[in-house]
């Protein structure tokens, strides 16, 4: 690099090249490195889904308590959002102010697969969902972003094929030579 001449270093004298005001996305940085999140656009998204619902609830909050209509809403979206697994209950409105991208991205795949004890980590999570090895239900999915619903939860499983599914079996004692043999 050459040297800077006597006007520009003037000029650039009071600006740190190393610490930006706007580029101030260190907390979104260790949410992406927690959570295992490898597009930047899928964490942006829930931030934005995060805001949307802590907004709505602000304004549904804001009417009149007597309201038919504030009653109807506040079910709607309480119910909706207890069933997308992101509130504890179904009782208060409060719990949808604290309604976080940390919130959506724990309903992520591979934090299921985590807490389900189905992996040791994250990254071995997500390494046996893009490999195909895990279905929701009855469709195989490889995208670690698929947000894994309170319904759903209950149908992570391995795919029938999978070798990750015969190791367990066999640890269980419960490998039967004739299904997996011939699959």
């Amino acid at each position: 690099m050459r040297q800077l001449k006597y006007s520009e270093k003037k000029l650039l004298k009071h600006t740190d090249f190393l610490k930006w005001k706007v580029d101030n996305n260190l907390h979104e940085v260790k949410i992406l490195k927690k959570y295992m999140i490898q597009r930047r656009e899928d964490y942006t998204m829930y931030n934005r889904l995060a805001r949307q619902t802590r907004d709505l609830a602000r304004k549904i909050r804001d009417l009149d308590p007597k309201d038919p209509y504030r009653l109807e809403a506040s079910g709607k979206l309480i119910a909706k959002l207890h069933e997308m697994g992101l509130i504890p209950t179904k009782w208060n409105l409060e719990f949808c102010d604290r309604i976080t991208a940390s919130s959506f991205c724990r309903r992520r795949l591979p934090c299921v697969m985590v807490r389900n004890k189905m992996a040791p980590n994250l990254r071995t999570a997500v390494t046996f969902i893009e490999q195909g090895h895990v279905r929701v239900g009855i469709n195989m999915v490889k995208d670690p972003a698929f947000l894994v619903t309170r319904v759903l939860e209950d149908y992570v499983t391995w795919v029938d094929t999978s070798a990750i599914r015969k190791h367990v079996m066999q640890y269980r004692d419960e490998r039967d030579d004739f299904d997996l043999d011939n699959c």
